[in-house]
């Protein structure tokens, strides 16, 4: 019932912001400082385009250090295996899931808000990818967040590339790799076996 209460609730937040800004979307200015771009030789990169992937490597790696490496990311990986022997040790379980969920709002929000120059803002920016995530997330491996992190640069990189070289392919790449992947390796390139 949550989960179809969430949904429901999305779909008319969504439904609102469409009919009050429209389909189409708003323009969102790239800053001052990370305006122009660098002739990298073989390429043109806008200055803005790589300070995101500079600026969205280390949030990741940080994300990654927060739950792998900190007593906090034990705490929480434990409670998901099982709660009620997390909460015997005195860990109130359900204010560090709500933590949990609200840095993940967090960190949607600032994924918006980073690429709201690149792609404008509007009510649908975030439906888009949410398929590309889901395969991103199954080729790196369910429950491996560095799997996660490098498939994502890897799959960004080798969509980029199709973009350029084959135009019409670019927007089934991804799942056709994610297709060789699950043929290969079920559980993921970084995922264990269940």
């Amino acid at each position: 019932y949550g989960l179809l209460l969430t949904f429901g609730l999305a779909l008319i937040i969504q439904g609102v912001f469409q009919n009050y800004f429209g389909s189409s979307g708003l323009p969102y200015a790239i800053p001052d400082a990370l305006k122009g771009g660098m002739n990298l030789g073989f390429m043109f990169l806008p200055i803005y385009r790589g300070w995101v992937v500079v600026f969205s490597l280390v949030v990741c790696i940080a994300t990654w250090y927060l739950i792998e490496r900190t007593r906090l990311g034990a705490n929480l990986r434990a409670a998901t295996e099982n709660p009620t022997l997390v909460r015997a040790f005195g860990i109130n379980v359900p204010r560090m899931i709500t933590l949990t969920y609200g840095l993940g709002v967090g960190l949607a929000a600032l994924a918006g808000v980073l690429s709201a120059p690149i792609n404008q803002v509007r009510p649908l920016m975030g439906a888009d990818l949410i398929i590309v995530v889901f395969a991103v997330v199954v080729i790196g491996g369910m429950g491996s967040i560095m799997g996660s992190i490098i498939t994502g640069f890897a799959l960004g990189i080798v969509e980029g590339l199709t973009k350029y070289f084959y135009p019409e392919a670019s927007n089934t790449v991804v799942f056709v790799l994610m297709v060789l992947v699950l043929l290969v390796k079920p559980s993921g390139l970084t995922g264990r076996a269940a």
